[in-house]
């Protein structure tokens, strides 16, 4: 079973991924990549040298097209794995006040909903990352 953990510190070189809960106009903002059928928060891998907050804003922008935003650093969570390895990540919170083009790399296409989608990609970890976004955003 997959186990979400949140933290308020951690090493900053530990963390290997950032995810952003992000809103436009009100609106929560999923995408969904070229691969796939369901839908899930911007985020992905740090690069090499990267920092953080750059991979997060790196992210907003690959897959979503964000032009204009705000980006708020929430907790680090931590996902573990059945054999307990956990890798850590930084959830952050956005505002997208503009869209550019969409980048043609990996998604298909994003949405601007109220609904939480009901076809996730990451099921049993992004429901609970938004949630925690929201419950430490209020």
């Amino acid at each position: 079973m997959i186990k979400v953990s949140f933290y308020d510190t951690a090493d900053d070189a530990a963390l290997k991924f950032a995810v952003i809960c992000a809103k436009h106009k009100g609106k929560r903002v999923f995408c969904r990549h070229k691969e796939r059928s369901a839908w899930e928060l911007p985020g992905g891998h740090r690069e090499p040298g990267e920092a953080i907050a750059d991979t997060a804003r790196r992210e907003l922008w690959e897959e979503t097209g964000a032009a204009a935003f705000t980006l708020v650093p929430v907790c680090i969570y931590g996902v573990r794995s059945p054999d307990g390895c956990e890798t850590l990540g930084m959830l952050y919170t956005a505002e997208i006040s503009d869209f550019g083009e969409l980048p043609q790399l990996e998604i298909a296409e994003i949405t601007c909903t109220e609904a939480l989608p009901e076809s996730w990609t990451y099921p049993l970890i992004q429901p609970l990352l938004l949630a925690e976004a929201e419950r430490r955003s209020c």
